[in-house]
């Protein structure tokens, strides 16, 4: 599966629609001349901030209608506080309005799980190659709750190239430096007080029951909600067929909690039965067409039941222009979900299993799997999550896969694909223990038959995140001892080159990244592209080649940059590679300090310590103080490592060079002695995670015995610790 076909799964194309203006639109010159000032004079933010029911959504759409520039407009909601889910449709919304390379910028988004450092630089790039002006809508922004979104929103406001101009509207102002804009007149603002309707606007929104009353009842009725859209809206529901409007406008006020009353005893006391019963049975949606409304209620004529409805009752907004999908206004959804409580609490489960079915045969087992979790059937959820899993892993939206196997409570321990799934969200939060704990339970509940390749995957890269190379090597072996390499996914076969290039196995390591990298690029996964070719320049620099590793380290950077991914944190070795084998001092500089940065986001501890390494390496042989005490805390990083690889030897390598240790860290080319049988025996546990009494165990020998034997494997390897000893022995073919 490639990136294009992850990418184009469960994109709701009416999320990417400005909603449809009410047939009782008001054009409201006054805030629109705000908006059209903000947008001509260039400032890189339109705030439109105001409580609900206010009309925000209605005044932006109507605004936009009349403007030149090319809209891209994100309806947000909830789950779209998952980075990746947001970043995605984002830049799908830009890419459907003006012609970036949006083809460039999904794959960033995709591999870097919606980091908003990698993200934003990316896009902002792109935009800069625009020269038209392009209006950015995200609506109901308050919906977003992630402090990485708001981080990458910010920046991206401030890096937004002039012809760029991003609108949020929201019910609370977002968590950015308002202030700052404020002081730099970068910032246009629409209030609650600003969108409050006066008089001839309440007249027009009113429509026909407006053009009836006096203009003092009209006053009367604006004081009472305080201008307030859905206030209007309602009172304009029940006008019509009041027998005394000045009676009505005296008992009418416009607070939430009447609002609710008011629905209540209006509204849904007026309506048709029929009519009554498929509102409350459509109220477990979000949004639905006519099939959706038919399926659900077991009724036909859905989609002119929506269009008639929608013609009289503003409450039930459409959301393309083709009037096939609508939602409700909240404040009559909240009621009507209260309603349906009420009159059939027993039916409700069974209205979401409905639902869940039908968007299931449609393909979107995102939603099915809501309505399965909302109705109770946790188990449903599961079995759906055996093909909608994978797809939100693969996507990079790790926070929606953990809050929906966080709703499957202990189910999730009885159903093998969850527990893996689960396994990859703690690896990839950087909970290795946690994820093995997962693999652990995967295990015991897999029935026979079941694949384990995947959890080999997840096994190698817990193992190289925890720096355990040895454990690493020893997975990835067992996976290309199948032969099957050609037909595993581009990011496995990234981690079985990774593995041997840790270990310092060049041939297999430049095989298998080679075909990796060329695996990846075919699949447009461009992380792995890039993190194959940064392997790549690990494994000739320490195979001695300081020209093949500043060609291989700057080829990963040169991609890396033209995929946008120079600030992605994988790309960290490269740079500190370029560094170490440049030639020109202020480059490696500024390259050294350029890494350690990336590496200090996000790096397993095995990245980090290389970076500190060659960072520090670099610096110090720069003559800059800051050198030594990288190399010092690459040490302490190496210490938590239980088989750092080719990275230890580095390390060790590069303190000798600087005078800081009295090993020189150089590889071995022959061993100083032959082992003897036991010393091999001995030698074949210690890359494993156990002390030398549990060495001692195993051997049914005394522990001194295992120290001995240790020692002359030490001698004979001509090294100084067990960690330079394993690296030593792989070097040699002895493990």
């Amino acid at each position: 599966m490639n990136v294009t076909t992850v990418w184009e799964m469960g994109l709701a194309a009416t999320k990417l629609h400005p909603p449809v203006p009410p047939g009782q639109l008001v054009r409201r010159s006054r805030l629109d001349d705000i908006l059209d000032s903000g947008v001509d004079s260039h400032v890189r933010l339109v705030l439109v901030s105001a409580p609900a029911g206010s009309g925000k959504s209605t005044l932006l759409a109507s605004w936009l209608a009349g403007r030149p520039e090319a809209v891209a407009w994100l309806q947000a909601e909830e789950s779209d506080s998952d980075p990746a889910r947001f970043w995605s449709y984002l830049v799908e919304a830009i890419g459907r309005a003006h012609p970036i390379a949006a083809g460039d910028v999904k794959p960033v988004v995709v591999g870097s799980k919606g980091d908003d450092l990698v993200v934003v630089s990316a896009l902002v790039n792109e935009l800069a190659k625009i020269a038209d002006p392009l209006v950015v809508v995200i609506d109901d922004y308050h919906l977003i709750d992630n402090g990485s979104v708001h981080r990458g929103m910010e920046r991206l406001i401030d890096l937004c190239p002039r012809q760029v101009t991003v609108v949020l509207s929201t019910r609370i102002d977002p968590p950015f430096r308002l202030g700052r804009l404020r002081v730099r007149d970068q910032i246009a603002e629409v209030r609650g007080a600003d969108l409050r309707f006066d008089t001839d606007e309440a007249s027009g929104l009113l429509g026909s029951a407006g053009q009836s009353l006096d203009r003092s009842l009209l006053d009367q009725l604006c004081g009472r909600t305080e201008g307030w859209a859905a206030g209007l809206v309602l009172a304009g529901l029940s006008l019509e067929r009041a027998s005394d409007p000045g009676e009505f406008i005296e008992a009418f006020r416009g607070d939430d909690q009447f609002v609710v009353e008011y629905l209540h005893d209006e509204f849904l006391a007026v309506v048709d039965a029929n009519d009554r019963q498929r509102l409350l049975e459509t109220s477990v949606l979000e949004q639905f067409n006519g099939a959706l409304v038919d399926s659900l209620t077991g009724t036909t004529g859905g989609a002119k039941w929506l269009s008639d409805t929608a013609v009289v009752n503003q409450l039930l907004i459409g959301l393309d222009r083709t009037g096939t999908w609508f939602r409700y206004h909240h404040l009559l959804r909240d009621l009507l979900r209260l309603e349906a409580r009420q009159a059939f609490p027993e039916r409700i489960p069974g209205l979401h299993a409905r639902a869940a079915a039908w968007f299931e045969s449609q393909g979107d087992h995102g939603q099915a799997i809501v309505h399965r979790l909302a109705g109770g059937d946790v188990h449903g959820a599961a079995q759906l999550l055996l093909v909608h899993g994978p797809r939100l892993l693969a996507s990079g939206q790790t926070e929606t896969l953990r809050g929906f196997l966080d709703q499957l409570g202990d189910v999730a321990k009885t159903v093998t694909w969850c527990a893996l799934l689960y396994g990859w969200c703690e690896y990839i939060a950087g909970r290795y223990s946690q994820a093995e704990g997962w693999l652990d339970v995967m295990i015991e509940v897999a029935p026979e038959g079941f694949d384990q390749t995947p959890a080999t995957s997840l096994r190698m890269n817990i193992s190289l995140g925890r720096g355990d190379v040895a454990t690493a090597l020893d997975a990835a072996r067992k996976v290309t001892a199948t032969h099957r390499l050609v037909s595993y996914s581009c990011d496995l076969v990234t981690a079985i080159g990774a593995a041997h290039a840790w270990a310092g196995q060049a041939g297999e390591a430049r095989r298998t990244l080679r075909f990796a990298a060329e695996k990846a690029e075919a699949e447009r996964f461009r992380t792995a592209h890039v993190l194959a070719l940064v392997y790549q320049a690990i494994v000739e620099l320490d195979d001695g080649s300081a020209a093949s590793a500043q060609i291989a380290a700057s080829a990963a950077v040169d991609t890396a940059q033209r995929f946008g991914l120079a600030t992605y944190h994988g790309v960290a070795p490269a740079y500190a590679i370029r560094a170490r084998t440049g030639g020109d001092p202020v480059r490696a500089h500024a390259d050294a300090l350029h890494a350690l940065n990336l590496a200090r986001r996000a790096s397993t501890d095995l990245a980090l310590g290389y970076v500190l390494t060659a960072c520090g390496d670099t610096l110090a042989g720069l003559g800059d103080s800051a050198g030594e005490p990288l190399l010092a805390e690459a040490r302490s990083v190496f210490a938590r490592c239980p088989d750092p690889g080719v990275a230890g030897r580095y390390l060790t390598r590069a303190e000798s060079r600087h005078g800081i240790a009295e090993v020189s860290g150089s590889r071995v080319a022959t061993l100083v002695e032959q082992l003897t049988e036991r010393e091999m025996a001995v030698l074949r546990y210690l890359p494993a995670n156990m002390s030398q009494r549990d060495i001692a165990s195993e051997l049914y020998v005394t522990l001194n015995t295992v120290k001995t034997h240790c020692r002359a494997i030490y001698r004979k390897l001509g090294v100084g610790d067990r960690k330079t000893a394993v690296q030593a022995a792989r070097d040699l073919r002895l493990l």
